[in-house]
This record gives C-alpha cells, structure tokens and sequence, in this order.
C-alpha cells in the first residue's frame, strides 16, 4: 500500500488529519485515511484505538465546517497481529468544507492534488461556494415546528444509544436558526410523506393487488416496515427430489436490503416524491426520487464512491446500524446482481431485479437452464448460478473431457449405478448440462458423456462465486447451503466463540458474520448453541451437529477430490 490520490497513511495521530479531510471532503472522489501505517506501508499499529476512534469523531465533528458528521466512517482492522484505524471521508455536498479556526480562507480550505493535501486557491473556493447547493433538507425549515421524536428515542434506546436534550442540534436536524428542518420533519412522529408497497399481478400495472401505506412517520419506522414486507413477500419455493429439497427465494435478501436503504437514503426529498416499491410476478422495482449528484459519474457511482444526498438521513441510519459503511451498499448489490438492473434517468434511479424463480403459473419444476439463463443473463452477475442439486453439481466438477458412465462413478466414489444413473446423469442430461457423445446410441456401451457450453459456464459459476470454491454440497444429499456457511463448518472445529471463528475466517463485520454465517447455519441444523438457553450470552460458542459434521465431511472429500 502506498499514497496516492484516495490514500493517506499516518503512523500516528497527528494535528494534521482535520487538514487531509478537508482535503477529502473537497475532493470529487472523497479518500482514505490510514493511522498507524508508515509512509512506506509497513504497519505500525496503534494502542488503545477505541480511545483515539472517539478522539477522532470528536476532533472532526467540532473543528470542521459546514458539519461532516454522516461522511464519515471510522473502522478498527487488523493488520500484522497490529490495529490501525481506517477513516473513509466521503466527497461532501456542501464543498467547500474548512478548518472552523481558519474560515472560509485559504488556510482553512484544502483540496486532494495527488498524494498531497493542498491550500485551495481563493477563485476555487468562491466558486464552489456559489454552486454549493442551498436548496437541501438540512437548510430548507420545515412547515411545521410543533415536532414530536418519541418513535426515533425508541430506534436510538433499542441500539444502546440514548438522545439527550440537545439531540436535534447534535444530529443535524435544526436549521442554522435553530428551528427544525425538513430532515427533523422526515424523522418526526408525524409528517407528509407517503411510502408504499405496491403489489400486481402479473407482469404491469395493470391489475394492483396490494397498496400498503408506510409512511406518514418517522422514516426509520417506515424503513423497517418496508424491510419487513418486502422480506415477508420474499418468500421460499421448495422442490422436493428424490433425495432433497431445493429452497429457493425470490431476490437475493441482502441485495434487496441494501437496494431499500439506498432508496430512502438518497431519495430527493425536496421535490416532495417519496421513493417508491413495486412487486411484480416477474421482478421487483425500486424507485428513488434524483438521479446521480452532478460530481459522481456511473462508474463511481458502482465502484462504490459516496456523496451523501442526505447527509443528516444518513449519519442517523449509521447510528442505527441500517447502513454500514459509506460506499459498501452498490457493490454488495453488484456481488449478486449486475449493473443492467440499474436505470438512471435525468430525474430518478430505478432498480429492477428478477424473480429468480423463473417459474410458468402451472409449472411445478424447475425451468431448463437455457430458458433461464436467456431470461436472466441481462440482469444477474455472473456468480449467481442455475439451480441444480447438490449430486448434479459434484458431477460437474469432476467432468473433464469425455468420461463413460463408470468412470464418472468412480471419480464420486459411488456403488449404486441405479441411483448414480437417475440422479446424475439423467439429471444433468434434462437440464442440458452434459451431452452424450453417441446420441443416436444412448444405451451404448462405449457411452461417454461431456459438459455443453452450458455445463461449462456453470462450472466456472460453481468455482469463482464469491471468490470461494466448495459451492457444491457433497456427493450425498446434504442441505443447500451458501459458500459463508460452506467456509464456516469447514474451519469449525470443537467448541467456538463468534469471535474465534470471525478471526479464523479472517473477518470483520460482526453483524454480516451473525447473519451471513452463524443464522443461516443455526437455520439449517448444522450447528448448535452450546447454552441454547442463554443465545445472547456474551461466553456463547458453537458446535457442529451431527448432520453438520457429515456435511463437513463431505465438503471435505469434495476439497480433496478437488486437489487431485
């Protein structure tokens, strides 16, 4: 790692990091700030980096202007056995920003211009200040003053946090005159805005089934409201085999979680249009009022560069925990859906994302692979794969070249050729998979079979989704389970804490580790709660089950097979 443009690495806290945020902050890109790594990457580490992350946020909420809080994130890592502390600075709306003890000057502003911070000469700073955009809803007074926060209280008390008296001020929602914004007004117990869930049947908007109404609230209430509907209509289609049950859901729920905070983030609120979710037999479309911020192009906008349009929505979905981090919603989407989802108009952001069914009204099996992948291929990425069960998907992965019916057995170490034959080869085959190379002659002796061009994409599919191989279950049926949960029974060993097993799998999100790996592998029977009457207790460790250490197993003849 060294400096550049985005990057700027600091041994230690010095009385300089107000003047490289500024610097970030009126930067078009925004940047990043490393403490505890020395200017030629080597790490340093820091000591007690609770204490000096809460040095930093004060140090930045105080001495900077206008108010930064909401572009900001400040995260501990590990790196080398050492912590360092990682502070991504937004690019902000309201440039130019400055050091509040040197003004609006130029030894108070600062601009990015290569791996340096420098002054920002005065014609730039009396140019941004003239386009500086007046019209938000941090600056735009709220119709109604008489504002209640009883439902906000309740979200903040809920997180461990508490409001104080001075709460509005400290969170941005007061103008510089000190009466409420249309931000307090968004957050307040009552106020104007409509959200809704639409839901018609078939393909238009022709036939409206459902209009759910979930505004007229505090927005954090609507949020989660609109979160639990559209969770609730995310439903689970199964499809039983001989041997299994295949679950599939509609969207992607991580992708679809992200996609609605975006919305209601980033919404343009002051054009009054609220954003706006549609479910239809075939999709889903989430639509947001503004299209790009003028100094964010397409290509920044998907490698996750951040402009807040709300910074005061923001920084309280931050609190809340219903964001992350700034940037880290767009490429979670990208990890299962691809940017043709995303249609960005002169005046509003619209994303559709398919059914992943891809299921007839009448049918009861799952559609052929060919259908699927021309119905789906201009919207989902390449790491989302064909449904096909766990004993089609081992036969793929040992599929190179021509192999006969035997030898094919023989690599998945299998003795029943009936059972082999109906739920590999006859399986694979009705999806088109694999091909004989005799058609004319499929009960030959001299029978080989190969991968289509289809087989072979799927493949690839299998290998590189999400960067982590073992996407296919054992040779045995086994539950269907998600590469987080493949990587977590593999490494899980006696008896574990969350924290032992993050550190073994080498990850930081606590709240993307409980959901993305613990539950969904508590879900599926794999592992247990060694104190399954205290599940919150802080000395809580986990342990495989039995059904989870034969799938363990499993996974690892398949590693094996894998290496040979």
């Amino acid at each position: 790692m060294k400096e550049s443009n985005r990057i700027e690495l600091k041994r230690t806290l010095t009385d300089s990091l107000e003047k490289e945020v500024v610097a970030f902050l009126n930067y078009r890109e925004g940047g990043i700030i490393y403490i505890g790594i020395n200017d030629d990457g080597s790490i340093a580490g820091i000591d007690n980096p609770d204490a000096m992350q809460l040095t930093i946020k004060d140090r930045l909420k105080s001495n900077i202007q206008p108010v930064s809080l909401g572009l900001f994130d400040i995260i501990q890592e590990e790196r080398d056995g050492k912590w360092v502390l990682k502070i991504i600075v937004a690019s902000g709306p309201e440039k130019p920003y400055y050091l509040k003890k040197s003004g609006m000057s130029e030894k108070g502003c600062f601009i990015r211009i290569g791996s340096a911070s420098e002054p920002m000469p005065s014609r730039m700073i009396e140019n941004l200040f003239a386009s500086r955009i007046r019209n938000s809803i941090g600056q735009i007074e709220s119709n109604r003053q008489s504002l209640k926060f009883e439902q906000l209280r309740i979200y903040y008390e809920e997180s461990g946090k508490k409001l104080n008296a001075k709460f509005a001020g400290n969170l941005g929602l007061l103008t510089k005159d000190g009466r409420y914004n249309y931000a307090g007004f968004l957050l307040s117990d009552s106020n104007s805005l409509s959200v809704k869930v639409a839901k018609y049947m078939g393909t238009s908007r022709t036939h409206l089934l459902e209009n759910n109404e979930y505004g007229y609230c505090c927005l954090i209430k609507a949020t989660k409201q609109v979160l639990d509907k559209i969770e609730l209509e995310n439903a689970t289609r199964s499809r039983i085999t001989s041997t299994t049950r295949i679950d599939t859901r509609l969207w992607n729920p991580v992708a679809i979680r992200e996609a609605v905070i975006n919305a209601i983030v980033h919404n343009d609120y002051t054009r009054e249009i609220p954003p706006k979710f549609e479910i239809f037999d075939d999709r889903i479309e989430i639509t947001s009022a503004g299209s790009l911020p003028e100094a964010l192009n397409q290509n920044e906008f998907f490698e996750g560069f951040s402009i807040p349009r709300n910074q005061e929505i923001m920084r309280i979905f931050k609190d809340l925990e219903l964001v992350e981090h700034l940037g880290s919603g767009i490429p979670r989407i990208l990890e299962k859906y691809s940017k043709k989802c995303f249609r960005f108009t002169e005046n509003f952001l619209r994303m559709t994302f398919p059914n992943a069914w891809l299921l007839g009204e009448e049918e009861d099996t799952i559609v052929g692979v060919e259908s699927t992948i021309e119905r789906v291929a201009p919207h989902v990425s390449p790491q989302v794969t064909p449904q096909a069960t766990p004993q089609v998907k081992a036969l793929i992965m040992v599929l190179d070249g021509e192999k006969t019916r035997s030898e094919i057995q023989k690599q998945l170490r299998l003795s029943d050729r009936k059972s082999f034959r109906t739920l590999y080869i006859n399986e694979a085959l009705k999806h088109r998979f694999i091909e004989m190379s005799i058609p004319d002659k499929p009960q030959s002796p001299l029978q080989k079979y190969k991968l289509t061009e289809i087989g072979k994409a799927f493949r690839e599919q299998l290998r590189y989704s999400n960067g982590i191989f073992l996407t296919e279950a054992p040779p045995q049926a086994t539950p269907q389970a998600t590469p987080h949960v493949n990587a977590l029974i593999l490494v899980l060993q006696g008896e574990k804490t969350r924290a032992e097993l993050q550190e073994l799998l080498k990850l930081t999100d606590k709240k993307n580790f409980r959901t993305s790996y613990l539950n969904e592998a508590l879900r599926l029977g794999l592992i247990e709660l060694v104190m399954p009457d205290k599940p919150q207790s802080s000395s809580q460790r986990y342990r495989l089950t039995k059904k989870g250490k034969l799938f363990q197993q499993g996974l690892r003849e398949l590693e094996a097979r894998d290496n040979d």
